[in-house]
Formats: C-alpha cells, structure tokens, sequence
C-alpha cells in the first residue's frame, strides 16, 4: 500500500469512528429519552429501559453506517481539497480514479461487516427488544415462532394463528379455544380466514364446536362468513410478527420458499430478502458519491458546504430507497427491481459526477 493510500485510510478510519460514535449516542439519547414515559407507565427499571435502547443499536449502526461512510469520505476530500492538497495531487498527475481505490477497498469491507452483522448479531439483538416491547413494556401475552405461528393469551380464552398478512389486515388458520372458570373446554373456533374491517374481524369458512357441561356432548355449526369478537387488533399483530430484521438472510429465505409453498403471498419478505443483499452496496457507492462531491466543488465553498450536501444525499437516497420498497411491497414493483432501484440510481449520480471532477 502506497503512503498516500496509507493515509487516506487512515484519516477515514478517525473521522468514521467519531462519526459513527456521534451518531449512535445521539440516536441512544433521544431513543431513551422518548420512551422514559413508557418505561415509567410500564414500571420497568431505567437500567431495562437502557438495555432495551442498546439491544436496538446494532439495526441502527446497519443503517446509519452508509450515512457515517459518506460523511467520512466528506470531510477527508473536503479538508484535502481547502488545503489545496487535491491541486497538488492532480499537478503531480494522480487521478482521482487513482486515490478512490482505497476507499473501495474500505467500502467493500463494510458492505461485508454490515451483511455479516445483519446475518449474525441484528437477529438475534431485535428479537429480544421486541420480547422486552411486547411482555416487559406493553405487558401482553402474544408469542410468535419464526414460522408465523402466533399464540395469543386472553379472557379465559387461547387463539393461535397460523399466519398474518399484515399488508392486508388478515389473518389465516385461525383457532380459538374457550374455557371456563374450572378451565373445562366450551367452546372452539376454525377458521380459514379472517378480515379487519370497520374495526372488527369477519371470519369466513368457520367450524364452530360447543360443549354442553352438563351432557358432554358437542354441537357443531359451519358457517360461510360471520363477525366474530376477537380480543386483538391489527395493530397487536403487528408488534409481535416477526420482522424481516428479525431474520438472517438464510432464515429469511427458507422462510420465504415455505410461505410460498403453502400458497400464501410472500411478496412483502422477498422484497426484504432482495434488500438484505441490496442495501450493504450502498457503502461503496458512498465512497464514490462522496469523492465525487467534494472533487467537483470549488475549493471556496468550505467544509459545511460538503457536509450538507453529504446528509443531504444521505437523505435522498433513503427516501427514495424507502419509497422503491415500500412500491415492491405493493405489489406495484417486482422484488428484485424495489430493492436495487435506488442503489442503481445513486450508482449513475455517483459515476456522472466522478468522471465530471475527472
């Protein structure tokens, strides 16, 4: 590795540490800070509340880790370029191809360091602060499996759900089972399917059983379509499904391929698996859209100038790349399209303005 190459890396490497650090205790401060009062109400010790907080740090050092690599690159370029040492290294005839190949190779090692972390330690880390959200914070009783299954506890009554297409508002394979006072079986329910509609659930192809206490005998009803009262809402479902960050690239997909072999629609989580692979590129676009900004901008307009136009990028791009797979969850755009869409995008800008500074 040349000096020049060395000290590129190494002036990156200090400006991404304090970057990040920055960032992620700010993200800390106001997480923690914005729950206080639901740590209160839910009487949970401020040290949980502050593990909760720290369990949810690696999802968001995934996603802000393309944010701290084109600032980074930012502030290095941006200094060189006020000091007149990008003139004096274009005079001596070295390219700015020439000083973006070590800020690929950093971009690369990142791209892999975020899929591995996403693979390996987000899972696991968003797993357990959706258990303290929903037992310890919300105090409900709903467990989830990685297959979908959810098991919900309420009045003298256990409901388990095969599978939640949370696009829609439906629920499928429903069993609800009801007990008395002495937890004698009375009454159960199956269901193919059911519909949230004017705040209330429509099951259709129901199986109903009841039991007479006093005969033992059990009467059986089959109806087309009814209303029934269901002791949860969507929005219950919703903060205990397990999430697409909640799941490996390798669970995810074989996740996927079942759900699709059950004939159920798994557009929403092949658009995630897509974006698992998808989003860790975005670094090693930064890097080039960060060289590229701060090579084409004249020397005058000063480091706060870069900056902005750094977050302002940052910015962009995740709008639009929230935008391209909230699109692919629709159904509006195919899977593979949503999640590479914006990284296709910036690549073009990031290229464009590189061979303009050129």
């Amino acid at each position: 590795m040349s000096i020049l190459n060395r000290y590129l890396t190494r002036e990156f490497l200090k400006f991404f540490s304090i970057v990040q650090m920055v960032v992620l205790l700010i993200f800390v401060s106001i997480d923690y800070l914005s729950n206080l009062d639901r740590f209160i109400r839910a009487e949970l010790p401020l040290s949980r509340g502050l593990t909760y907080v720290l369990l949810k740090m690696p999802y968001m050092t995934v996603l802000l880790t393309p944010v701290g690599t084109v600032l980074s690159v930012i502030i290095v370029f941006g200094l060189m370029n006020k000091n007149r040492e990008l003139l004096a290294l274009k005079s001596s005839g070295i390219s700015i191809l020439s000083m973006l190949k070590p800020f690929l190779a950093i971009g690369i090692l990142l791209s892999l360091f975020l899929f591995l972390m996403a693979e390996e330690i987000v899972p696991a880390a968003m797993t357990q602060a959706r258990y303290m959200k929903t037992v310890e914070i919300k105090k409900k009783a709903i467990i989830t499996s990685k297959e979908k299954n959810i098991w919900i506890k309420g009045d003298r009554r256990i409901t388990h759900i095969k599978y939640y297409q949370s696009t829609i508002n439906t629920i499928f394979g429903i069993t609800q089972t009801f007990f008395d006072n002495q937890f004698n079986l009375i009454r159960r329910i199956d269901a193919e399917k059911g519909e949230y509609k004017d705040k209330g659930w429509i099951l259709h192809g129901i199986m109903e059983q009841r039991v007479n206490p006093k005969t033992d005998e059990t009467a059986i009803n089959f109806f087309e379509k009814r209303e029934e009262p269901l002791d949860f809402v969507p929005e219950d479902l919703n903060s205990v499904v397990k999430k697409s960050e909640e799941m490996g690239y390798r669970e995810l997909y074989h996740y996927v391929r079942k759900m699709e072999s059950e004939g159920y629609d798994a557009t929403l989580y092949r658009v995630d698996l897509y974006a698992k692979i998808a989003f860790p590129f975005v670094c090693i676009i930064m890097c080039m859209a960060g060289i590229g900004i701060t090579a084409k901008t004249r020397i005058d307009h000063g480091l706060p100038l870069y900056i902005s136009s750094g977050i302002g990028l940052s910015f962009l791009y995740w709008v639009f790349y929230s935008f391209c797979l909230s699109l692919g969850h629709g159904g509006m755009l195919p899977p593979l399209v949503a999640a590479w869409a914006a990284n296709f995008v910036l690549f073009c800008f990031s290229l464009f303005i590189l061979m303009s500074a050129e």
